[in-house]
């Protein structure tokens, strides 16, 4: 637990570095900031935060730039203090967007947009899940012994289907205890329960080749369903930053994104987070390609039918600003 005194000091060297995107001294930390302490204390409160783990000293003679751990430090007493909860924020941007697009396709591409302008990082509206109902039945069509047809209806009378090909020979009998088996295990769970949830190591029975094979099937159908639900703008503003001068740093972040997936699954903690507002920073997101940015990211809609608003940025984001944005973003798209 960090003293008063030290999260002023924390709170002053990121504001410097996200500003400036340079190790900061503490001679420029003084000079910037009303500390109420003298350049002493500042360099012995450095040298422990340091040793805390919440900062870091890139060289030797360089001034110092916050870790993983610091970045999540100052995020969480911005939460703490309220910001995530703040009444209709940015309520121009809100009118404005409501005011140009009435559609809900229309308005995530104008939110999008206005993420990328305000935010000067990459942004990313979700639009609800097609397939959002609870799965009510899977059924296994048997075309041939080599093939079949998975048919997933959710409780709202939402249908999905993919075709499938087997490797080796597979009965109608074989395939109809799987279709039972998967009944069991599957039926009342929603498509997000089913991409996050489902662990195979913990269900003895799913451990059959053939099942675990139809399974994967199971989630690449729903991944179908749901496709070209997300709006990506802001590529340009992100290879602007300077941690992504050299554009082939950014190729696997963007590989990531790219595959509907691997995205859905980064933003499979957004619905249940106890703040307003997710914010996953580096190391902390799932996908090891992302341990150089930061997500922040709210849920829109209602129910099961909920999409997914977010920014995503060096770890050197200004998060308030960010945090904001998203939750303007967030009041715009919640009654469409």
């Amino acid at each position: 637990m960090l003293s008063e005194r030290r999260q002023r000091v924390l709170r002053a060297l990121i504001e410097d570095y996200v500003e400036l995107a340079a190790p900061v001294g503490s001679r420029a930390l003084t000079e910037r900031h009303r500390l109420g302490v003298s350049p002493a204390t500042v360099r012995n409160d450095l040298s422990a935060l340091e040793d805390a783990g919440f900062i870091q000293q890139p060289h030797t003679s360089a001034g110092r730039v916050p870790t993983d751990a610091g970045y999540r430090a100052f995020v969480d007493e911005l939460l703490s203090s309220g910001l995530a909860a703040e009444e209709r924020p940015h309520q121009s941007l809100i009118d404005e967007l409501r005011a140009s697009a009435t559609e809900l396709d229309s308005l995530m591409e104008h939110t999008s947009a206005a993420l990328a302008r305000l935010t000067n990082c990459l942004s990313i509206v979700v639009a609800p899940s097609v397939f959002s109902g609870r799965i009510r039945q899977l059924t296994l069509v048997s075309l041939s012994n080599y093939q079949a047809i998975i048919i997933l209806v959710a409780e709202d009378g939402q249908v999905a289907n993919r075709n499938i090909t087997f490797t080796e020979e597979v009965t109608a009998d074989e395939l109809a205890a799987a279709q039972n088996l998967l009944n069991r295990v599957l039926v009342g769970q929603s498509a997000r329960d089913v991409r996050r949830t489902l662990d195979l190591n913990t269900i003895e029975a799913l451990s059959d080749p053939l099942v675990q094979f139809i399974i994967d099937e199971v989630v690449e159908c729903l991944g179908e369903s749901d496709s070209g639900r997300a709006h990506r703008l802001g590529l340009s503003s992100l290879l602007r930053q300077p941690e992504f001068s050299d554009a082939k740093s950014l190729v696997p972040v963007m590989e990531v994104l790219e595959d509907d997936r691997v995205l859905m699954h980064t933003f499979d903690d957004t619905v249940e987070a106890e703040s307003p507002v997710m914010v996953r920073i580096g190391h902390e997101n799932p996908a090891s390609e992302l341990a150089g940015v930061s997500v922040v990211a709210c849920p829109y809609g209602r129910g099961q039918s909920e999409g997914v608003v977010a920014v995503i940025g060096p770890t050197r984001m200004n998060y308030s600003n960010v945090i904001r944005a998203v939750r303007a973003a967030q009041c715009a798209l919640h009654d469409e």
